[in-house]
């Protein structure tokens, strides 16, 4: 039985056509994926399908009935649920709240009632949650989690997840897999976004490709390799080998000594004696679960939180009493996890996005800003990192997700930090882009820079890092060299067990590891 049918559906923009006259079949129990690059119109269509924005021309079908979905509610009283890349969630509400308003009054009246099958369902997948915590609490990790687990609560025909594994780790996947095929074998059509190909081969039935907007091909991700879809979605120009040489870097550019910290937010995490140092000419990966200290452990770094002076220091100058515009003016860049709203201001054009971090530069003087040097270097971030936007007066929300990672890392890096810090550089970005943003950060160590990165996707720490440790419940594991360190070894450090020290270590932890995952 088809469960849903899309019949040449269309969709402009002012400056593009994000989808021009798609056709795409999903049937019962099946699990479809929707791969492109960013900006390839995945995202438009999956909200069409939402009932989030409507399409110019095309008809749907839903179970072989022509519909038209005015909203979200009437998508969730069809039985459609969805997970998008940017999460739909009020950060001044709880947990239980943000999902009670997706849920029928029925369902939702009874917020104790709720917050229990949360806990079940959150548990049961492997996904834990408190429903009686703040969204503005939550690590971006553990917003996603809400967003899967209120679709779970649902009664849903049709699952769209849109990047749904970018902050999650191995173990964290294959729960999420294994509840993906449960799903399906009940009758559930799944259709799945996802630049992890690997993933796609693994879990999905069928696939369509999407480039600029027009369905271009179909697989079957099961006998396709890798490498045959990544060139269906991003054609034969784009170079796809990746292979880095280790560095070993020089002088320490950032040391953090003995570093404790907890936050006046009840929710965070306490960060107990962090002991690092990042070097000049290395990048240097931190891997952890979601909400174990790392969003403390940035701010710290950028200056939106301040601790004692001593405790951070940039070539050894102290700055742990610096806030963020000093720490900028002695090399500090920075690349957040959240893009909008944090990386860039959704409603601001990409010029004044590019000025907001980059004005202590050639951009200003003397209080005037110099328009058509912030134009140039809007133009030239969108040059160099191929970001895909009607132009540089664009508003950041009207650019793909990954677009809009690749103009904010290239606003950092043209900056040519010296220190350079980046939570989740590609999450949600294509093969493509990927690429582009590693040999950028590659290119930028070995100009000398000093490169933190933190994420959840082990495969990126391993391809970059020079040296790499985890972070678990605000502790830091030894720091060790990449090639030094099995993944078995990664997987004990994010889960607490700091027992296995390697030789090349030069961070460590006086306190006794717990035992239990992070």
């Amino acid at each position: 039985m088809k469960r849903i049918e899309l019949n040449k559906i269309t969709k402009r923009y002012p400056g593009c056509v994000a989808n021009d006259q798609v056709s795409l079949t999903v049937n019962a129990g099946e699990t479809h994926a929707l791969l492109g690059e960013n900006g390839a119109g995945k995202s438009t269509l999956m909200k069409i399908i939402y009932g989030v924005v409507a399409p110019d021309e095309g008809q749907m079908y839903w179970q072989g009935e022509a519909v038209r979905i005015s909203g979200p509610s009437h998508a969730r009283e069809l039985g459609i649920g969805m997970v998008f890349q940017h999460f739909s969630l009020f950060e001044t509400l709880t947990v239980a709240e943000n999902i009670a308003l997706s849920l029928p009054p029925e369902e939702s009246k009874d917020l104790s009632a709720l917050s229990q099958r949360i806990r079940e369902v959150s548990q049961r997948y492997g996904m834990t949650l408190d429903p009686d915590r703040y969204v503005n609490t939550l690590s971006i990790g553990e917003q996603q989690r809400v967003e899967i687990v209120r679709c779970l609560l649902q009664d849903v025909k049709l699952l769209i997840l849109d990047e749904p594994t970018s902050v999650l780790t191995p173990q964290e996947v294959e729960v999420l897999f294994h509840t993906l095929r449960q799903l399906a074998e009940e009758g559930c059509s799944i259709l799945f976004i996802s630049h992890k190909l690997d993933e796609v081969r693994a879990l999905c039935d069928n696939a369509t490709i999407l480039r600029g907007g027009k369905v271009t091909g179909h697989c079957d991700p099961r006998v396709t390799s890798t490498e045959e879809i990544a060139r269906l979605m991003v054609g034969d120009d784009t170079p796809l080998s990746e292979h880095y040489e280790r560095a070993e870097g020089g002088e320490a550019f950032l040391n953090i000594r003995e570093l404790d910290f907890k936050s006046d937010d009840p929710f965070a995490t306490a960060l107990k004696n962090i002991n690092l140092e990042v070097k000049a000419g290395e990048i240097l990966g931190i891997a952890g679960v979601a909400g174990n200290g790392q969003e403390e452990l940035l701010n710290l770094i950028s200056g939106e939180e301040t601790c004692n002076a001593e405790s951070v220091l940039f070539a050894g100058k102290a700055v742990g009493n610096h806030g963020p515009e000093k720490r900028r003016l002695a090399g500090l860049g920075f690349v957040p996890e959240e893009r909008l709203g944090r990386g860039a201001v959704p409603d601001m054009s990409l010029e004044d996005n590019g000025l907001l971090t980059a004005y202590q530069g050639n951009l200003t003087k003397n209080g005037w800003i110099n328009k058509s040097k912030v134009r140039a270097f809007a133009e030239t971030i969108i040059e160099k990192f191929n970001v895909k936007t009607a132009g540089s007066l664009a508003q950041a929300k009207s650019l793909s997700g990954g677009n809009l990672q690749k103009y904010i890392i290239g606003r950092e890096m043209l900056q040519n930090p010296k220190l350079l810090v980046c939570s989740h550089p590609t999450w949600g970005v294509d093969i493509g882009a990927a690429i582009l943003i590693r040999h950028a950060l590659i290119d930028l160590r070995d100009k000398g820079a000093a490169i933190l990165v933190v994420s959840e996707d082990i495969d990126e720490l391993y391809s970059i890092s020079d040296r790499i440790c985890a972070i678990c419940d605000g502790r830091l594991s030894p720091v060790a060299k990449t090639d030094d360190v099995s993944i078995n070894q990664l997987g004990l450090w994010m889960a607490g067990d700091f027992d296995h020290q390697s030789n090349s270590s030069t961070a460590s932890s006086t306190t006794e590891p717990d035992q239990s995952l992070c």
